[in-house]
């Protein structure tokens, strides 16, 4: 009886903490925070590999307090939803977030795609624009093989300066795979890695502090499946895009688009944060100093505050 208890109470624990595993056939891990009468923001992480833990140890919650209904998921086959039989295609993250909305008895939503979760929020909004009332692009990726292109290109210079001999082997190396393989876009990111394309140039003590918080809690289910970026590259045709026409297009679709990027974020260009401020409009794109590719992680006061500015205005271009 006693055992029964404790694990009825580890349990319900479990629940309280990182919610229950819910959606369509009970594999699509998704926890609300905030008020259902305030506006819906729904966040999209990274991948394919990712999940949402780092925005949702961080920053979920901090979200809500402004006045938001907060949505965090991890798709299908990645982080917390675990399924041996996921796909990893954008059609089946496209149905797994209707589903979601469906779940939350939501009719319009605000869409937060980060980093890979850029292009999954892009292509869902285009295919269903009738459901999303803002694209919010958060160092997502637009137009992949320019970025793949800037970090290779940017890397061979900073090897050359430090006399490096190894990394212009390895780009070379790159350069000889299929750009449309798991293994051209991995190795491509672990270079970027090597250069610290993804991390704050100088940690603030808020920055430090929110890491904490990460790692004191929610770093602990920071769960990567291997497989999905190639279960990705093997079952997805749209791999290596360019959603830059497909943004423009939303505009005429009355979808209100807005962007958030790090001046530091190694993997993207001056030229293409100039291109998608172009399309999302001058006062719609929100630059932030000392920050890389985790905006939310690495100055969450500003970002906060952008996100809060975006979500109250009626976006002029």
């Amino acid at each position: 009886m006693l055992v029964n208890l404790k694990i009825t109470w580890l349990f319900l624990f479990s629940i309280w903490l990182f919610g229950a595993p819910t959606s369509t056939a009970q594999t699509i891990y998704s926890k609300a925070y905030g008020e259902k009468s305030n506006p819906a923001i729904i966040y999209l992480h990274g991948g394919p590999r990712g999940n949402a833990t780092l925005f949702e140890g961080t920053t979920a919650r901090a979200l809500a307090d402004r006045g938001y209904y907060v949505i965090v998921y991890d798709r299908r086959g990645e982080g917390r939803s675990a399924d041996p039989s996921a796909k990893i295609t954008f059609d089946e993250a496209f149905s797994d977030l209707n589903a979601l909305i469906k779940q939350y008895g939501l009719k319009k939503v605000n869409l937060l795609g980060h980093s890979f979760g850029g292009i999954v929020s892009t292509l869902y909004t285009n295919t269903f624009p009738e459901k999303v009332e803002r694209l919010i692009l958060v160092g997502a990726l637009f137009s992949q093989q320019e970025s793949y292109d800037h970090i290779l290109s940017t890397s061979l210079n900073l090897a050359n300066e430090k006399h490096d001999t190894a990394t212009p082997k390895k780009i070379s190396h790159i350069k000889t795979l299929d750009r449309k393989s798991a293994q051209y876009r991995r190795q491509t990111y672990e270079v970027a890695s090597h250069f610290g394309f993804f991390k704050m140039p100088t940690p603030t003590e808020e920055s430090k502090n929110v890491n904490q918080e990460y790692e004191n809690s929610f770093s602990k289910v920071n769960i990567r499946n291997d497989q999905a970026p190639l279960l990705f590259y093997q079952n997805e045709t749209r791999v290596n895009i360019d959603t830059k026409p497909i943004l423009k297009n939303l505009n005429n679709k009355g979808v209100k688009l807005a962007a958030i990027y790090g001046l530091q974020d190694g993997i993207f260009s001056k030229k293409q944060r100039a291109d998608l401020e172009s399309i999302v409009g001058k006062t719609n794109f929100y630059s932030i100093d000392n920050c890389s590719h985790y905006p939310f992680a690495d100055q969450r006061t500003r970002f906060l505050a952008y996100v809060e500015e975006i979500m109250n205005k009626s976006v002029k271009r």
